[in-house]
């Protein structure tokens, strides 16, 4: 009988405050202060051929206008990493400075690859989990130059961050973490490192929209 009681005691709690999310992570940095692997970064150009699916005539920046910046990330396993990403050049350094403090703060970002990787596929690439900035594409359901197509937009963590818009949840695996009060490892939520950082020179986040949710999405303008 008491076991009977604690089940719908756990059930009940479960309902009235939401499920706990799963850990996606298989590991965790060593905690800050202690020694670990140093973050490294370099900036390059790149050119059409860099950038087959993500760019094409017609969009409103060109090759000459991107970078490839390459820096080491805490991955889901709680090793470092190498990863990628191809942002404009006017703001290559402020996120290299961003992402060198979200690695001194121990954030994990499961995968980070040019979308190219992915053919340009903004929806492949989220259910990846991967972690992208520069895509020459319209805004999701619409047909204007999404912030991507400029440079200037970044998409962390999809998975754990997912875009919502009514019923709609994407990546679909983000359902399983709609309850933004229960923080898991990747999570993007205000106060923390990514949101301030980002906050900090300028930018906005997608968490912050009133109609819908684009809790993976940083901006230089806040679309």
């Amino acid at each position: 009988m008491r076991r009977t009681v604690r089940i719908l005691l756990v059930m009940t709690l479960a309902l009235a405050f939401g499920s706990c999310q799963v850990d996606p992570t298989t590991g965790h940095p060593p905690p800050i202060g202690h020694p670990a692997p140093p973050y490294q970064s370099w900036i390059t150009a790149v050119t059409a051929d860099d950038l087959p699916y993500s760019w094409r005539p017609g969009c409103p920046v060109g090759p000459a206008d991107l970078r490839l910046l390459t820096l080491t990330n805490w991955g889901y396993d709680g090793n470092a990493y190498t990863g990628a990403l191809v942002v404009h050049r006017d703001v290559a350094a402020v996120v290299d400075t961003i992402f060198r403090y979200l690695y001194d703060q121990r954030f994990q970002i499961e995968r980070i690859v040019p979308i190219d990787a992915y053919q340009g596929d903004d929806d492949t690439s989220m259910a990846h989990n991967n972690t992208s900035a520069f895509n020459c594409r319209a805004v999701t359901g619409g047909t204007a130059w999404s912030e991507h197509s400029y440079g200037s937009a970044i998409d962390i963590n999809p998975v754990q961050n997912p875009y919502v818009s009514g019923d709609v949840v994407a990546p679909e695996a983000g359902r399983n973490y709609l309850n933004r009060a229960d923080v898991v490892p990747g999570m993007i939520v205000s106060p923390g490192p990514v949101v301030d950082a980002f906050r900090y020179n300028g930018w906005g986040w997608g968490g912050d929209w009133v109609s819908k949710k684009d809790y993976q999405h940083v901006s230089l303008t806040g679309r």
